[in-house]
């Protein structure tokens, strides 16, 4: 499993905010912590339970707070808060951060950001932001597509025929997320997200045609950059060989990153129209995500039938 971490300049740039005062080491700064503090307390001079790992953001109840104090007040206020190294000071609403604010980022070499929207948005945002880019990462060889909304995550030995089956999704007017290697997420305590590496977004590879640039091929609407993984499809090679559950009652689960994922194996031959089998796949999972299993009624179905005859054939 990845240990990420985010730059500061990066989510600079993703944020779109202005640098007041950048810090000699500002380049190299990392965030590795998701949470967003807002420093009302600290200002009061509370640091029982600081976590100076997180971003700070001050917004307009800080701000009015803080300049109703005076010179020396406003001072010791932002020398203290700066003397636990947060890696950033942001200020919400483009409020103008006060002389004393800088003088002390100058003087604990602190990075001091501006941003227009409400303090509110930004605390929020980059909450959600952060959770994401921090989350536990793993990879996995597979192909990864979106199907009537439902991810699917196509495993298998190469060869196999899913990159093939993922062209034809394509065609049917579903998107690709990523071929051949997924970057895995567990973004919540019992949700994926799978992401394609930026080295090989939006391109697959068919055996004996070679790369093909899936976005210039099929158009935008064939791509997207992320998705949640709903169901994992393991694809095997036929074999009369092995038993596979022909009603569909057995639940089947892949443990990635600690969350229980709904799998199923899927034994591929010659003349199987794999495309549609997936697209099957992806509609019945979704109808038992919504509480209907066809499998379970036809078997109470079945049951019934054998009650009120007695056992007799049907």
């Amino acid at each position: 499993m990845n240990k990420s971490n985010v730059s500061l300049k990066q989510l600079v740039e993703e944020f779109n905010l202005t640098v007041t005062y950048a810090s000699t080491d500002y380049a190299n700064i990392s965030l590795i912590v998701e949470e967003v503090m807002r420093p009302g307390l600290q200002l009061t001079g509370f640091y029982n339970h600081f976590e100076p790992l997180r971003l700070q953001v001050i917004g307009n109840a800080e701000a009015t707070y803080l300049r109703a104090q005076e010179h020396s007040k406003i001072t010791e206020m932002f020398e203290k808060l700066f003397s636990q190294k947060i890696p950033a000071l942001i200020f919400a609403r483009n409020i103008e951060p006060m002389p004393e604010c800088l003088e002390m980022a100058q003087k604990y070499d602190i990075t001091v950001l501006r941003c227009a929207e409400s303090t509110s948005y930004v605390v929020s945002s980059l909450i959600t932001f952060l959770k994401n880019a921090l989350a536990p990462c793993i990879g996995r060889h597979g192909v990864l597509v979106e199907v009537y909304g439902e991810g699917l995550l196509l495993t298998g030995e190469s060869g196999i025929g899913k990159s093939e089956a993922a062209v034809e999704l394509l065609k049917r007017g579903h998107r690709l997320i990523a071929d051949d290697a997924v970057e895995i997420r567990k973004v919540a305590d019992n949700s994926l997200l799978g992401i394609a590496p930026p080295l090989i977004r939006n391109y697959i590879e068919i055996r004996g045609i070679g790369v093909i640039n899936v976005a210039k091929l099929f158009g935008m609407a064939a791509i997207k950059r992320e998705t949640t993984i709903n169901l994992v499809i393991n694809i095997v090679p036929w074999s009369s060989d092995l038993i596979f559950d022909r009603l569909g009652l057995e639940n089947q689960y892949m443990d990635l990153l600690g969350v229980k994922v709904p799998a199923l194996t899927i034994p591929v031959k010659p003349g199987r129209n794999l495309a549609v089998i997936l697209e099957v796949a992806a509609m019945n999972n979704r109808q038992k995500k919504m509480g209907y299993n066809a499998a379970a009624e036809f078997t109470e179905q079945i049951n019934r039938h054998f009650d009120e005859n007695n056992g007799q054939s049907f």
